[in-house]
């Protein structure tokens, strides 16, 4: 048994939630077109869909919402989330979103064109998407262990920097406006990038010119790995390691859903004052003004604190000996998972869990489907629903290389039993997985398909 990390908190406010019938499971999920999506939060019992807005807040954020200036430009929290982010990320110029997408959408609307590329170690969902819709290229570049679901190779989020020199080669550094590294790697398993990479991938930018941005929704994560993993940062403050690491980049984006342990929330930050000044055009249309970017003050004043308090090195122990923890309770039942564990959340191979389903009936989301009718777990695939395509030249579909199913922990949210009951669920549901059928759609959007199709057993 694994030397459990106690919380580095007291609880004082609880939230009931009810366990239901698998019978009522049926119902609620068959209404909802097996789309976890659809389900209610009051019909879940864990809810592991997302690490993004739903932990909770300190005694001090809930403080700080006290003190919210509500005045519509330069209210005084906007000087408290600025100061936060020149401390700990070092940029120059910053506007603050109403959470990470929007961010996304500012800076590729600002700087990509028709027919350019933005590599990336992988881009998630909604990056992809913002790259997609400008008629850019995103190109995923992890490298070779990242797609492998038992290595164990410390930095599994790294880009690999031969691949990306290769790709400025072939198609000239002119159609790659920015290059992005997602910290830690979300669609590869919640995977660590370490400080060489970093440093690489700056080196073979620059080269070329191209600037480089961090998408940084988990960077203190992924800072506590460096500190754990990599030669010469053992010991070293978790705000110094941030320091470094942001400054080999350009600028961020960032949800503070995460990281910032807010419960909305983020910014894109940037050193060049030419596309700081082209972001707040943007910003205004779409999101309001410069100084509150569709938050209201007292928001401003919480993603402040956090991200302050998600550099705590107590907090961080804790927060990835959670992760950890549900891992090895799974490992020791035989559950393949994505190895070593990640940042913040177990992915379950859905490849290995289920391999007489194949990935043309959906795994992962029947894998999903089942953790919510065994035991009122809501989960996330991130697998074909997510990322599989339509080739152009063939028109065949094509799979993505890695099948997963998601296990998002929120922070400061849930206890070690609630973790001991989710093992015990996958693992009964483990137990019996060749009784487990594929899924078709009944309902399949153009785009980010995982939010809103439908589906129903083959």
């Amino acid at each position: 048994m694994p030397r459990i990390v106690p919380e580095p908190y007291r609880i004082k406010v609880v939230e009931p939630i009810r366990q239901t019938t698998r019978s009522e499971r049926d119902a609620i999920l068959a209404q909802a077109g097996y789309n976890l999506f659809f389900v209610r939060s009051e019909d879940v019992y864990v809810d592991l869909l997302t690490d993004s807005g739903t932990g909770a807040m300190s005694d001090s954020q809930w403080a700080g919402m006290m003190i919210g200036d509500e005045a519509y430009a330069y209210c005084r929290n906007y000087y408290s989330l600025r100061d936060a982010i020149s401390d700990i990320f070092g940029f120059r110029y910053f506007v603050p979103t109403h959470q990470g997408r929007a961010a996304e959408k500012v800076l590729f609307a600002t700087t990509l064109k028709p027919g350019q590329y933005v590599p990336s170690n992988t881009h998630f969902d909604t990056t992809h998407a913002n790259v997609e819709q400008v008629g850019a290229h995103a190109v995923d570049l992890p490298i070779a262990e990242g797609l492998v679901p038992t290595s164990h190779h410390p930095f599994k989020g790294n880009m690999d920097v031969e691949r990306l020199e290769r790709l400025i080669g072939d198609i000239g550094a002119d159609r790659i406006p920015l290059a992005m590294l997602t910290i830690t790697n979300n669609s590869g398993g919640g995977q660590p990038v370490s400080m060489a990479n970093l440093r690489a991938a700056r080196q073979v930018l620059s080269a070329y010119r191209i600037p480089l941005f961090i998408d940084a929704c988990r960077f203190a994560e992924n800072c506590y790995f460096i500190q754990q993993r990599e030669e010469g940062y053992a010991g070293k403050p978790i705000i110094e390691i941030a320091r470094e690491a942001f400054s080999y980049a350009d600028g961020c984006t960032m949800s503070a859903k995460k990281d910032g342990l807010a419960n909305i929330g983020g910014f894109l930050a940037m050193n060049d004052e030419s596309l700081y000044q082209q972001a707040c055009q943007r910003l205004i249309l779409w999101e309001g003004f410069i100084t509150y970017g569709g938050l209201a003050g007292r928001d401003l004043e919480v993603v402040a604190r956090g991200l302050r308090e998600a550099l705590d090195e107590r907090y961080l122990q804790h927060r990835i000996g959670q992760v950890q923890y549900l891992g090895d309770r799974l490992l020791g039942q035989g559950v393949p998972i994505v190895e070593p564990p990640g940042g913040h959340a177990i992915y379950l191979d859905a490849r290995r869990f289920l391999p007489h389903i194949p990935q043309a009936q959906l795994p992962g989301q029947s894998l999903v489907a089942h953790l919510y009718l065994e035991g009122g777990i809501r989960a996330v695939e991130i697998g074909s629903v997510m990322f599989a395509s339509k080739d152009e030249s063939s028109g065949k579909t094509k799979y993505p290389e890695l099948e997963l199913v998601r296990l998002a922990i929120p922070r400061r949210v849930y206890t070690q039993t609630h973790l001991d009951y989710v093992a015990d669920v996958i693992g009964e549901i483990y137990r019996k997985r060749e009784q487990i059928r594929g899924m078709r759609y009944t309902y399949e959007p153009p785009f980010l398909r995982h939010f809103t199709a439908r589906f129903a057993f083959v």
